[in-house]
Parts: structure tokens; sequence; C-alpha cells
């Protein structure tokens, strides 16, 4: 994919209230340029209404057992208030495993965060390591809100979204310890992504991503998964994709485990609440059928 960009002016407000310009790169595509306004324009009480708890927004999904305790009666009034922080501390945990696979971090090293939404696995990343980390989007409504966020929280010297093409960053060669996709690797081509993420990767640094991925046993993608696709607007790898495109690209899985079971909770729990986007079914039922994996690879640059 041709990672070549343009620049148009955009004007943004600032945290003192004045407005600035600034540039940022067009996309190099049309279907970035989709992409793009798919997500300057979404605004699902999903991702909002979950990040309102403790003010770490994600757009990834969740992991571990549901607290049913915690959870309380159902007929409750602050039952779904419940079952919303509930779904957020899921999310959360699933971050939380993702970091704990960067391996050692030191408080000089960079971290970069590719497709990082608006922003939540980037202030962990940063509270747990004290470094400095950076993220890249398509979205400039995701940078502006992520880039907000770093301020409020005072880290923005240490925590900064830019709207870029992660297959074409800007960052140095061999600049970043460590580099991560969390559920947007479905977006782009991954001998490209790897390449890339190979790229600005010092020798030793470590990549993780957590992905949902087509099971190739199953032989092909299911109907589920093209729902997915076709909900999301992306195009969903097979296991052996990511596997295959990560040997070509000097990035040797260190793990590679199945978080399946372990994410099947969160959606259970999901298709009860408010906050239901009609995709539920599709990811169930292929996680269940078998058809659909969610996984963590690990791998070293070498």
């Amino acid at each position: 994919m041709d990672s070549s960009v343009t620049k148009t002016e955009r004007t943004t407000a600032v945290a003192t209230g004045t407005s600035t310009s600034v540039f940022i790169p067009s996309p190099a595509t049309p279907y970035q340029g989709d992409i793009a306004r798919y997500w300057d324009h979404e605004a699902r009480p999903v991702n909002l209404r979950l990040g309102d708890v403790d003010g770490l927004y994600h757009h990834h999904y969740g992991i571990g057992d549901v607290d049913h305790a915690a959870l309380g009666d159902a007929e409750n009034s602050a039952y779904e208030k419940k079952l919303i922080a509930e779904l957020h501390r899921l999310e959360s945990a699933q971050a939380e495993l993702l970091l704990d696979h960067l391996g050692p971090i030191e408080r000089d090293d960079t971290l970069i965060d590719a497709g990082c939404g608006r922003g939540g696995s980037m202030v962990m990343a940063h509270q747990r390591f004290g470094c400095k980390v950076e993220g890249v989007t398509l979205s400039a409504k995701q940078a502006d809100f992520a880039n907000r966020r770093a301020r409020e929280l005072g880290i923005e010297d240490h925590v900064r979204a830019r709207v870029c093409n992660m297959l074409g960053t800007p960052f140095e060669t061999g600049r970043a310890k460590a580099s991560w996709n969390n559920e947007s690797s479905m977006y782009v081509d991954l001998h490209d992504l790897f390449a890339e993420h190979s790229r600005v990767l010092a020798t030793g640094g470590r990549y993780v991503t957590i992905t949902g991925c087509w099971n190739p046993r199953y032989g092909q993608p299911s109907k589920w998964v093209s729902q997915i696709n076709a909900h999301f607007e992306c195009n969903i790898h097979s296991r052996r994709e990511y596997l295959r495109a990560m040997a070509d690209n000097r990035l040797v899985p260190q793990a590679v485990i199945d978080l399946t079971p372990a994410t099947l909770p969160y959606w259970e729990l999901r298709a009860t609440s408010s906050l239901v986007t009609g995709i539920e079914e599709a990811f169930i039922n292929s996680y269940k059928d078998g058809s659909f994996q969610y996984l963590l690879i690990a791998a070293d640059r070498i």
C-alpha cells in the first residue's frame, strides 16, 4: 500500500481555548479516507460511556470472568451502572494483558501505539512505565480527543496522538523499544504493517498485537466474520496470515495466546446491556463455532 501523504491545513482548539493552525496528512488512499470518516463520525455509547467510568477511553473488547457479585441483582436500579463499570473493567484488563507482554520498559524508552483510538492504552502504558508513548490514528477526531485527555491529566509531554498512516509513520528507524496494535491491524495489509513495525523497533524490541482473526481450520471466513467485516468496514485476516507476515519481516513470535475463551464472558455480558450495537451475536456465534479467534501474539524484532 502506498504510504505517501499530502498535507492539508486544519485548525484545532488547544487547551487554552485559542486556535492554532496545524498540518495533518491527508489519507493516502480512498479506503483510508473512508476509515478516517468512519471513526471521525463514530460516537457509540459503548465506547464513550465505558470510558466515562474512570476517564480511560478504549476501542477494544474485554477479557476475564465477570464479577457477578459486583453486579448484584439485575432488578436493582443501579444494575446497569454496575454492568457498564464491569464491562469497562474487563476491557482495561485486556489492555493490562497487552502491556504485560511488552517486556522490560524503562522511563527513557519510547512506545508506539499503532491505531491508538482515543488513547486509553497510551495513558495506561505511561502510568505503568513512566515512559513516552506515541500514538497514530487516521481519525483527527480521535487524535484530538486523546491529546485533550493527555493535557487534562498533565501528561502531554509524554503521551501524544497524531494523525498519520500507521504504514508510514514519521518515527525514526529503530526508535521504539516496543510497539503494538490493539484491534487495529484488520484495517491494513499485514506485510506493510509489520514492515513498518520492524523498521521503527530497535533490534530486540517487542511487538504485541491483540486481534480477532478467522481460523484457517474452519476453511474460509464464516458468515459471522463477514458480518463483522461489514459492520466495521474492515478486512479480518487469518491467523496464518499474521504468522507468515511476521516471519517475513523479522518479527519472531515469543507467545501466541488464544484469548477466545477469555473474551466470551465480555460479549455475553455486553449482549444483555443497553449498549448493544447489533454485532454481539456475530462475535458470540463465531467464537463458539470456532470460525473466529481472539489472539495475542508477542514477537521480538531480530
